[in-house]
């Protein structure tokens, strides 16, 4: 028996316009289902801190943000818009190869606006926080920034 090819019922950008969302339909039992299409590009290759490389995985960068969001008013949507935007902006670059330093620290920036909270639990893995000095130290960062910005307002 030859399987029934779902049928689309509906297809909207899937806001990032990088994706095209489609809603389908089995035309045999009446399943519905989503689907994401997204535009194929070329491969970033991940420089990492030992030298070794790998592919850019944009489902291993939202699982480390989950994490760190987890218990946090960040939304799915948001850290999805977070993401996207960093993999644009990679692809922007224009270099086939870029460091996890450089990955690190784009996504340090965009969370530090988004979710102080979330920004420390990324901050602590990322940076490898040692001891309470490191993180105090990164805390007082934090409240620099916070103080600097209510000046300029």
């Amino acid at each position: 028996m030859v399987a029934a090819t779902p049928k689309v019922i509906e297809s909207r950008d899937a806001g990032d316009s990088q994706a095209i969302r489609r809603r389908r339909a089995c035309p045999d039992c009446g399943y519905r289902f989503t689907t994401y299409e997204r535009l194929e590009r070329p491969q970033l290759i991940i420089v990492k801190n030992d030298a070794t490389r790998q592919l850019f995985n944009r489902e291993k960068l939202l699982a480390g943000l989950y994490r760190a969001c987890e218990k946090t008013p960040v939304s799915n949507v948001q850290l999805e818009r977070l993401v996207a935007d960093i993999e644009q902006q990679l692809y922007d670059c224009g270099e086939p190869e870029i460091s996890s330093s450089k990955v690190g620290e784009m996504v340090m920036e965009r969370l530090s606006l988004l979710n102080e909270v979330a920004y420390v639990r990324f901050a602590s893995v990322y940076r490898r926080f040692k001891d309470i000095a490191s993180f105090e130290r990164e805390l007082s960062q934090i409240r620099k920034r916070r103080t600097d910005a209510s000046l300029k307002v």
